[in-house]
């Protein structure tokens, strides 16, 4: 399978780089990124009789590899470029995984339009950890039970969206899986719904983290996940861009793909 990396210049970028390069079922063989053009990647040694490359050089825009067969392009960037590689790619019958959040509702509206008659097809997940997706599970589990709820997100100081994607899209499924009707008198909030704040941190030293907090008569449940590395990101990554094939249209989140839907 070959596949492509839109903002491959950048630190999750080269990360998917790495991975899709030391997958022996996919071959890397195009890298994106307006940023980083003419920046050359080392993505390993390659297998002799491969056609890998241990080299790849980033190009500005995907015009540059058009006469190259393209699978899957896997897009982290930012939502304004990312719609922009999404038109491409539906236009020219590539499929996609994005992990890029801050999509408006009408952004995602028009991404579902872009794939809808597919092929392609197109997998959009906030988050591509798998202890990640099981803490969002557990949370929606947990929420007909307990009466309130608030949400704890933390992140490293250069991420832009606020509250992260996972926040955002952990408060909605908290809030239709039935919470209880207790309000927060929290501050610092940031939700679209202040029956689920979410308070967001950005500090040096974090990568990704999020605590999803339930207060009850007499208790309190705390849901948490940590990823400590980018590599925390990449078997998710890996099993969309095998999955995103045979499920057709646009497919938000992992959970489809891991049978938990």
């Amino acid at each position: 399978m070959h596949v492509a990396v839109f903002g491959a210049a950048g630190r999750m970028g080269r990360e998917v780089c790495r991975a899709v390069s030391s997958d022996p079922d996919l071959s890397l063989v195009g890298a994106v990124d307006p940023q980083g053009a003419g920046q050359v990647l080392a993505i390993g040694a390659g297998a002799p009789g491969s056609d890998r490359a241990d080299q790849i050089v980033i190009t500005a825009g995907p015009d540059d590899f058009e006469g190259r067969q393209v699978d899957v392009a896997v897009d982290f960037t930012r939502a304004s470029a990312a719609m922009e590689n999404l038109r491409w790619c539906a236009a020219h019958g590539v499929h996609a995984v994005v992990g890029t959040t801050g999509f408006s509702p009408n952004e995602e509206s028009e991404i579902g339009e872009m794939f809808a008659g597919g092929p392609p097809n197109c997998v959009l997940a906030a988050n591509f950890a798998i202890g990640a997706v099981l803490m969002m599970h557990f949370a929606e589990v947990a929420a007909p039970y307990m009466s309130g709820a608030e949400i704890i997100e933390m992140h490293h100081r250069a991420k832009l969206d606020v509250p992260s994607g996972t926040a955002a899209q952990t408060a909605k499924r908290i809030i239709a899986a039935g919470l209880g009707a207790e309000r927060s008198g929290a501050r610092g909030v940031r939700s679209d719904d202040a029956s689920v704040p979410v308070h967001s941190v950005r500090l040096e030293g974090m990568l990704s983290h999020q605590e999803v907090v339930f207060g009850g008569p007499g208790q309190v449940l705390t849901i948490r996940h940590d990823s400590l590395d980018r590599s925390s990101f990449m078997p998710g990554v890996l099993l969309a861009i095998k999955a995103v094939g045979s499920h057709p249209g646009l497919t938000i989140g992992l959970e489809k793909l891991l049978n938990m839907a």
